[in-house]
C-alpha cells in the first residue's frame, strides 16, 4: 500500500509514520510512505531520517504546489493530510498564512488527489471547528462555530473536504480531534511549554484564571484513531477522536507541577487570548461503536512521559526557544 503523508514533519505527522513503519496499524499495510512536509519551524526530519526505513522518503514541498503534489500523489492508495499551521497565537498575529496553507493547500491536495485518483483521503482537523461548549459535548452533526482565525481556517478546509465528497465523489473522510500532547511536540503548545520553562527555572504563563477546559488525547491515541478512518472509515462521514479527560488549564498546571515536584510559586498568570473559547468537549462515540476505538494513554501517564522525554532530551528543544 502507498501511502502519503503531508505534514508528517510535524508533531503528530511523525508519530504516524512511525506508527506506519512499526506494523501498529493493520488495516495499513504500508509498503512504501511518502511523507510531503514543506519544513517549516515546526517540522523536524531528523525523526523519520533516524528511523532509516527504506519504505520512507521525505520530500520538502508546498502542499499548494500543484505539479509537485500531482507526481507525488500518482499511485497513492491513502492520502493522510497532517499539514497546517496550527498555533491560535500565531494565527491571530497573522492569520494570512493560516488561510493560505489550510483552506487553499487543502483544496489543491484535494483537487490533485481526484485529478490522479487517489483511493481514499483523509483529512485530519479540529475540535476547535465547532467553538466553545458551555456544558454536554459536540458530536459529529454540531454545528460549526470557530472563533479564531486558525479554527475558522480548518472549518473552511473541513467544509472543502465535504464538497468534493459531495460533487466530485472522491472517496474522504474528516477526523476531528481533542487537545493532543507527547513527546517531540514543539514548545509553543501548552504542555511542552510549561515543562520546558520549568526545566529551565522560569514561571509558566497560565492565561486569565485558568478556568478554560480542555480534553486531552495522547498523540499516540490520536494516530490510532486516524488509521482506523483511513482503514475502514465510510466514504464522506466526519469522526471525533477525544482522550476522554476533561481538566481546566489550573488543574492541568497542577498536574504538571506536581509531576516535576514544584508548586504554585512557578506560575504566572498572563493577560486572557483575544477570543480565548471556554470549554471544548468532544463526543467519540461514533468512533468507538462503529471501528473499535478507546484511547489507551491515561493523562497521569502520558504527562510523567512527556517530562521525561523533555528532560532527556533538552539538546532537541533548548535551540528552538519557545516563543513569548
Amino acid at each position: 500500500m502507498r501511502i502519503v503523508v503531508t505534514g508528517g514533519a510535524g508533531f503528530i505527522g511523525s508519530h504516524f509514520v512511525l506508527g506506519l513503519l512499526g506494523g501498529e496499524y493493520p488495516g495499513l499495510p504500508a509498503t512504501e510512505v511518502v511523507v510531503l512536509d514543506k519544513v517549516t519551524y515546526a517540522g523536524d526530519p531528523r525523526v523519520l531520517e533516524e528511523a532509516a526505513d527504506p519504505r520512507v522518503s521525505l520530500v520538502r514541498t508546498d502542499i499548494c504546489d500543484r505539479s509537485a503534489v500531482l507526481r507525488l500523489m500518482e499511485g497513492a492508495d491513502v492520502v493522510v493530510h497532517f499539514a497546517a499551521e496550527t498555533h491560535v497565537d500565531r494565527s491571530i498575529a497573522g492569520p494570512g498564512e493560516f488561510v493560505r496553507t489550510n483552506v487553499a493547500g487543502t483544496q489543491n491536495l484535494l483537487h490533485c488527489a481526484l485529478q490522479v485518483g487517489v483511493g481514499r483521503f483523509v483529512h485530519v482537523s479540529t475540535d476547535e471547528v465547532y467553538g466553545s461548549i458551555d456544558r454536554g459535548s459536540w458530536n459529529e452533526d454540531s454545528a460549526l462555530e470557530p472563533n479564531s482565525p486558525y479554527s475558522a481556517s480548518k472549518a473552511a478546509s473541513d467544509l472543502m473536504v465535504r464538497s468534493y465528497h459531495r460533487t466530485y465523489g472522491l472517496d474522504a473522510c474528516i477526523t476531528r480531534c481533542s487537545n493532543n500532547y507527547g513527546p517531540r511536540q514543539f514548545p509553543e503548545k501548552l504542555i511542552p511549554r510549561f515543562v520546558t520553562t520549568l526545566l529551565e527555572g522560569g514561571r509558566v504563563p497560565l492565561y486569565g484564571d485558568g478556568s478554560n477546559v480542555r480534553e486531552w488525547l495522547h498523540v499516540t491515541d490520536h494516530c490510532r484513531g486516524v488509521a482506523l478512518v483511513a482503514a475502514r472509515g465510510r466514504a464522506g462521514e466526519t469522526y471525533n477522536i477525544g482522550g476522554g479527560t476533561e481538566l481546566s488549564n489550573r488543574e492541568l498546571t497542577e498536574r504538571i507541577l506536581a509531576v516535576m515536584g514544584m508548586d504554585w510559586g512557578s506560575v504566572q498568570q498572563v493577560a486572557d487570548r483575544k477570543g480565548h473559547d471556554q470549554r471544548y468537549s468532544v463526543d467519540h462515540r461514533k468512533i468507538s461503536d462503529e471501528l473499535g476505538y478507546e484511547p489507551r494513554t491515561s493523562l497521569a501517564d502520558g504527562l510523567k512521559e512527556v517530562v521525561q522525554w523533555y528532560t532527556e532530551n533538552r539538546d532537541w528543544w533548548e535551540p528552538m526557544q519557545a516563543p513569548a
